[in-house]
């Protein structure tokens, strides 16, 4: 934000708001490695929460489904109180109070009015450090979770991007699944899950982190209810690798944007020359990254779907902001997307793909973003071709998903598109830290990896400045070093429907894009 003023001679003036104007960031690690961070934020309400570095990604065949059942497990009953105690503590909260589990996150969090925190955090440290994990409980959890689980599978916007990543990364570690297996529902015991938390909930894993209170409180309260804790000996061989590149937040872009872009150019063999021979290293080495092609057979989906990814970089690495800036530019979208300036109508999926091609019910683009990897790719849903519908195979419709690819590869963005791929990045980045449970998100999974490197939060000043030094340049240069023809990476496919992929690979040397 800059301010305008005039002098006593008319001139005029520009004040810049300084690092020293953003609200004040505080961490103190306690005797047993616990780290607390604030920022005094002002306002009357505040929110605290408690961030572990556990979730899917951690378990193996044993625990498999383990995340799953600790999220559905929060806030029951403790050992000093029972479920309708935590109930009705819980309402007296006057706000919300949560738990969620990730990939490589597992989150219990509250949004409250500030003098609420000493409870919020006291009823955090309650179902982390004394669950009773009452049988009767877990039993209704895992009905609800059969429930959920049927649910899910009959949603291929839900399901679709699960398989993805098992497809991806070989159902283990990223690929292993968020959601327990139908099969392991029955294996789920209070005593596996207690030892999941005496394996995983170790305070060097664990950060509490605060906005809009006072950092001496919050230090004071986390001490008081887990300093119980003691540290382990040495770090679980399975957590992932930190550089000391660039970071930007996992919220940087939701999965999949709400508005897409169409219109494609069908042949584009012409776009790249014979010659080029540029090698890149891989994208991540010694990362679980395998790819694949998965097929799910369907006739009951209104819709056949595909989708299309290549391992991204991680969170650390300085090609973030150019993959999230890439993201944006693809865009994407529903067919009856209410779209308009700053909504996507502008972006290529929607302009090059869905206001080209009717039958295409759904395109855009995805980032699913990790600690050392991610999902880069497209989406598509579209009519299948079944009789008495003009409609397509997977096979008809890979090639425009592709050459959308190629075209980051072979062709330089024009200037005014970059820029506005990159205003609505660094619009959506600001307006999601406006929500003050995000911005105490934020800083639990900054706090997490960044502040051990850099001893400090990465400000959105910060991030909006790695934005800006985006080219074209720099959009071809990561585009061949993920999906180039040189870069040695693989793609992942998956399909659901009646239609058949065909030949995938010519297709993706037709485009010049990597992935056989």
């Amino acid at each position: 934000m800059r301010t305008v003023l005039r002098n006593g001679s008319g001139k005029r003036l520009q004040r810049h708001f300084s690092q020293a104007t953003l609200p004040p960031l505080k961490i103190t690690t306690l005797p047993n490695k616990i780290r607390v961070a604030t920022e005094s934020t002002p306002g009357h309400f505040a929110s605290v929460g408690l961030y572990i570095d556990a979730g899917s990604r951690y378990e193996d065949p044993s625990t498999s489904g383990a995340s799953h059942f600790l999220d559905r497990m929060a806030f029951k009953s403790t050992r000093t109180r029972s479920s309708e105690d935590m109930a009705r503590v819980m309402d007296r909260l006057g706000g919300q109070i949560m738990a969620s589990s990730a990939r490589e996150t597992i989150m219990y969090q509250s949004s409250h009015f500030d003098r609420a925190t000493p409870l919020a955090l006291s009823l955090i440290s309650e179902t982390v450090l004394q669950p009773t994990f009452a049988v009767e409980e877990l039993h209704l959890q895992k009905d609800a979770a059969q429930y959920e689980i049927r649910e899910i599978n009959n949603k291929p916007e839900m399901i679709l991007p699960e398989v993805l990543h098992e497809v991806a990364y070989g159902l283990r570690g990223l690929g292993n699944p968020l959601i327990c297996p139908g099969d392991r529902i029955d294996t789920i015991t209070p005593d596996l899950l207690r030892q999941c938390i005496t394996n995983w909930y170790t305070p060097e894993r664990m950060v509490i982190a605060g906005a809009g209170m006072q950092h001496e409180q919050l230090v004071e309260l986390a001490d008081k209810y887990f300093s119980s804790l003691k540290p382990t000996t040495s770090p679980s061989p399975s957590t992932p690798r930190l550089s000391t590149g660039s970071v930007a937040p996992p919220h940087l872009l939701p999965s999949s944007q709400p508005s897409v872009y169409k219109s494609l150019t069908r042949a584009a063999s012409y776009l790249y020359p014979n010659s080029y021979t540029d090698v890149v290293n891989p994208v991540n080495p010694g990362s679980l990254y395998v790819g694949g092609v998965r097929h799910i057979p369907s006739v009951t989906q209104e819709f056949d779907h595909l989708y299309l990814a290549f391992e991204g970089v991680g969170i650390h690495d300085d090609d973030i902001y150019a993959l999230a800036t890439m993201q944006v530019l693809l865009g994407g979208g529903g067919s009856f997307s209410a779209g308009g300036p700053g909504k996507g109508m502008y972006s290529r999926l929607y302009t090059h793909i869905l206001n080209h091609f009717p039958q295409v019910d759904h395109c855009a683009s995805f980032h699913h973003i990790y600690s050392d990897s991610s999902l880069f790719g497209l989406f598509a849903s579209f009519v299948p071709d079944i009789p008495m519908q003009k409609g397509n195979t997977p096979a008809q419709i890979l090639p425009h998903l592709v050459h959308q690819l190629s075209l980051l590869i072979y062709q330089s963005v024009p200037a005014v598109e970059l820029e506005r791929a990159k205003n609505q990045l660094k619009s959506s980045l600001m307006m999601a830290l406006e929500s003050r449970a995000v911005e105490v998100e934020d800083l639990g999974r900054q706090a997490r990896f960044l502040i051990l490197v850099h001893d400090r939060k990465i400000p959105i000043t910060d991030m909006t400045a790695a934005i800006d030094k985006v080219t074209p340049e720099t959009i071809r240069r990561v585009a061949t070093r993920l999906f180039g023809p040189q870069s040695g990476n693989k793609a992942s496919i998956v399909t659901m429907g009646r239609g058949d992929l065909g030949d995938w690979q010519a297709t993706l040397r037709k485009y010049g894009v990597a992935g056989v």
